[in-house]
């Protein structure tokens, strides 16, 4: 396990772990909630995401851009972008709306163009998949090539079989086992 890997375990599950009754975005009811936008968000903790996410990555050949549905994946995007300059990479982001904008260009994905590129699909934290497949969607309608879906944390709820049902690569770089949690 990197260094990396090792803080950004140690910052979720002292920062963005709360234990109680919560509905997920999917309705299902659990007894903890993994608030990645706790430490996504924070100035310490960004640079361990995106360095532990290019790991997780590197071996997906071709890819341009790394991005997902607004909001989730926004800081998860922004980390690997920022980091992957260091490590002489040029990824770039882009953000996809839950519908395309009613005014102005029109756009559902907004940033760089993705048409004819191989992108990756990021989410913070995964439930059932829904949000990846969403951003697959509008991605696809855009002309991008989906290399895979990579998400921080995956609750072991169902995110990876339905992702990978629907024929996408899915890659996770932290389980609930190494938040010491239990789906």
């Amino acid at each position: 396990m990197t260094d990396a890997r090792r803080q950004l375990i140690d910052h979720i599950a002292s920062d963005a772990v709360f234990h109680g009754d919560f509905t997920l975005t999917s309705g299902a009811k659990a007894t903890f909630y993994v608030d990645l936008r706790k430490v996504s968000l924070d100035h310490r903790v960004a640079p361990l995401i995106g360095d532990v996410m290019l790991d997780l990555i590197a071996d997906v050949p071709d890819v341009a851009a790394v991005g997902g549905m607004t909001m989730g994946a926004d800081p998860i995007a922004a980390a690997i972008l920022h980091r992957s300059v260091g490590r002489d990479r040029s990824y770039d982001a882009f953000v996809v709306r839950k519908e395309p904008k009613d005014h102005g260009r029109g756009r559902q994905v907004e940033g760089p163009d993705v048409a004819g590129k191989r992108v990756v699909v990021v989410e913070d934290t995964s439930t059932t998949g829904g949000s990846p497949l969403s951003a697959i969607a509008a991605l696809e309608r855009a002309g991008a090539e989906i290399a895979a879906v990579a998400v921080v944390v995956d609750r072991d709820t169902g995110a990876r079989e339905a992702i990978e049902g629907a024929g996408y690569r899915y890659l996770a770089a932290i389980g609930l086992d190494d938040l010491g949690l239990t789906p």
